[in-house]
């Protein structure tokens, strides 16, 4: 990587004013232009209101309803989006969308919601599902976004993203909101699929799919994918200076590489779904007091679970959904430290390896009953057959966690029609744990429509995140000591929400919300220097987010949003450290020549962040374009993308693991990508 100084405060505002004020101006004009004579809403007849499109989400009640029905404020990414604007990974699908944001550490990717993104915390905080599967492990509660998450992005239907706490819903896990994935199905694609791409860094990536129906009541879809890239061949950190660590230069030590295959299979009312994972990263950064510029550190994650589930609705109009499945997830790293006491290098493989697998049962029925209510019931258990952690090298064993558990719960919603505008969501789950004990958590939404197309919703909940394994009972003796007595982390959320659809082509959505966070569970040194977790932070955190979307004739899309947010040490009242105080993202879609050519416009903003250092990552602004073919080639999907195409040089704040303060990322990247169906 080419180091660059970094342009000042000035300069991003700068570039945000003038790209804000082109994507704005592009809007507007397209909104004069292409609509002209839209009407009022309290104008159109019947039939016009019919035609406005309302999205559905299933992930926010466990069925179908529309996002202005659901009790919590929701953003839907489709497949078209994820083409059009070239996301490559479930991250940067996610950090799309308002209040969301992301952090790399050059080995795993890390998502802040709603202005929480605590170093070294696994993403235990979202709940993420694939068609309701759930895909946080049960180690360390981590939900993979990233390149490690297990489903190729190219295979996602949709992406639901339901924001506030669901733990009256799903329990642990869910207390910031949940990420469900809906993959596609085969009848989706009716035929085989290849895909291939390139791209800086030299990287690699190939797909190959088939779907289809098979006879009337059934359908399959399996897949298979493969990517490297060798990353960054160089890195320079400052804190490595010196010319025995190669003057903060480490070479060749950014390797990313994974296989993934996915399958599904529907008949009647049953389906099978399964997936494969592992992903190989070395990671640069001599992470956890690794040798600095030694490509020998790595990291592997496989994931994989079957699932096969039942729903069917009887003749007394009871709906019954029942899931049984199986999951397993492996870790195993190398780490290459020095066990030298003197001058002379003495490097050592310390070999860390954590086995999870478990399997989860849910029986669940919902019925209508009467004309105003909707009532689900369920329950769910899962048996944790393995939590093994181990950490070992050839000098001895220091970490020999053999663990097994289980934990149940039990849930139930009541929808209510109280009258034709207003709505009433009543949702409650007991869930149990064999480490601590019982936990309930409420949630309450009330949904009223004072008039066509405007939806007013008081959301209030409450959720907890219990102690993973990692957390309490991993201590490698070198840089981490285990904490038992850890207890679970809660939060109570008060938000109101305004959807306003104006016509047939935009929608506005502005949110308000307060988060009180109690117990937080975080990272710190104790006296002997060494990593440990404790419940030690209660958090206020306020804010605000707005959108705008806007879809007019011709399949011309813009969006924008913004997030202005405030997290404090409730005690102390100082801010969080990678906390932004403002998130701004734009995207804008406009189909050339007839929808033959369709470019993509993205842009995110991030303003600066506080490191645990002290100190401030600087704001900055990044800019993304892809240009995708449109309808005149039949067989073929061809796209080419540059990201970050400002060469924008900034980095994301490090963890308790990192000597740096920051960490840098990527400059410019480009990648060409072509599929083709038969």
């Amino acid at each position: 990587m080419i180091i660059k100084a970094k342009a000042t405060m000035t300069d991003i505002k700068s570039r945000l004013k003038i790209l804000s004020a082109f994507f704005l101006g592009l809007i507007l004009a397209m909104a004069q232009s292409l609509s002209a004579e839209e009407k009022p809403i309290s104008d159109m007849g019947l039939e016009e209101l019919m035609n406005i499109q309302v999205d559905t989400v299933f992930g926010a009640s466990k069925f179908l309803q529309k996002v202005t029905e659901a009790p919590a404020s929701i953003s839907i990414v489709t497949s078209e989006d994820i083409r059009r604007y070239g996301y490559r990974t479930l991250a940067e699908i996610l950090r799309s969308v308002r209040g969301f944001q992301t952090t790399y550490d050059r080995n795993y990717t890390y998502l802040g919601v709603r202005g929480l993104a605590r170093p070294g915390d696994y993403n235990t905080r979202i709940l993420l599902l694939v068609d309701g599967h759930r895909i946080n492990d049960n180690v360390y509660n981590m939900a993979p976004i990233g390149t490690e998450f297990p489903i190729d992005v190219d295979l996602i239907e949709r992406v639901e993203i339901i924001r506030g706490p669901s733990s009256s819903m799903y329990g642990a896990n869910a207390f910031f909101g949940v990420v469900n994935v809906i993959p596609k199905r085969g009848q989706d694609l009716n035929g085989f699929e290849v895909s291939s791409e390139a791209g800086s860094l030299d990287t690699y990536k190939g797909r190959f799919t088939y779907g289809g129906k098979i006879g009337k009541r059934a359908e399959v879809l399996f897949s298979g994918s493969f990517y490297e890239s060798q990353g960054q061949r160089q890195l320079y950190f400052k804190e490595y200076d010196d010319p025995a660590t190669n003057n903060g230069i480490a070479q060749n030590a950014d390797r990313d590489r994974f296989q993934q295959f996915f399958t599904s299979i529907a008949v009647g009312d049953f389906s099978l779904q399964g997936a494969l994972s592992t992903r190989k990263k070395l990671f640069p950064t001599g992470a956890f007091g690794t040798l600095f510029n030694d490509p020998r550190s790595y990291t592997v994650d496989t994931n994989g679970y079957l699932d096969v589930r039942y729903e069917h609705v009887f003749q007394n109009h009871w709906n019954v959904f029942s899931r049984l499945a199986y999951d397993r997830y492996e870790y195993r790293g190398d780490y290459i430290v020095d066990y030298s006491d003197n001058e002379v290098p003495l490097p050592v493989a310390n070999k860390d390896f954590t086995l999870g697998d478990w399997w989860t049962t849910e029986l669940g029925l919902r019925r209508n009953l009467g004309e105003r209510h909707k009532l689900t019931v369920g329950s769910e258990y899962r048996g944790n057959l393995h939590q093994d952690q181990f950490n070992y090298d050839l000098f001895g064993d220091y970490v020999d966690q053999r663990k097994r558990s289980q934990t149940w719960g039990v849930y139930a919603q009541d929808d209510v029609t109280l009258l034709k505008n207003l709505r009433l969501s009543l949702g409650l789950r007991h869930d149990r744990y064999q480490a601590f004990g019982g936990t309930t958590n409420p949630r309450l939404g009330v949904m009223y429509d004072p008039r066509k197309g405007t939806t007013l919703k008081f959301l209030y909940g409450h959720a907890f995140r219990a102690p993973n394994h990692y957390e309490l009972f991993y201590g490698s003796g070198f840089t981490f000591n285990p904490n038992t007595a850890l207890k679970p982390e809660t939060i109570r959320t008060q938000e109101l929400v305004f959807e306003q659809y104006l016509g047939t082509k935009y929608r506005i959505s502005v949110s308000g919300f307060h988060n009180r966070v109690d117990g937080l569970i975080s990272q710190q040194l104790d006296e002997d220097g060494r990593i440990t977790f404790n419940n030690v932070d209660n958090l206020d955190i306020k804010g605000m987010d707005f959108e705008l979307e806007g879809k007019w004739a011709k399949g011309v899309q813009g969006q924008f949003s913004y997030t202005l947010q405030q997290s404090e040490q409730r005690q102390t009242r100082f801010p969080l450290s990678n906390s932004p105080r403002h998130l701004a993202k734009m995207n804008l879609r406009a189909p050339l020549f007839g929808g033959r050519l369709i470019p993509g416009l993205s842009i995110l903003y991030t303003s600066r962040r506080k490191t645990l250092g002290e100190g401030y990552a600087s704001g900055f602004l990044l800019p993304s374009f892809t240009l995708s073919s449109g309808k005149f080639l039949k067989r073929f999907d061809v796209s080419i993308s540059a990201y970050n195409f400002t060469d924008r040089m900034y980095g994301d704040p490090g963890a308790e693991e990192h000597r740096q303060e920051l960490i840098p990322q990527d400059g410019r990247t480009v990648r060409a990508k072509i599929t083709f169906r038969f």
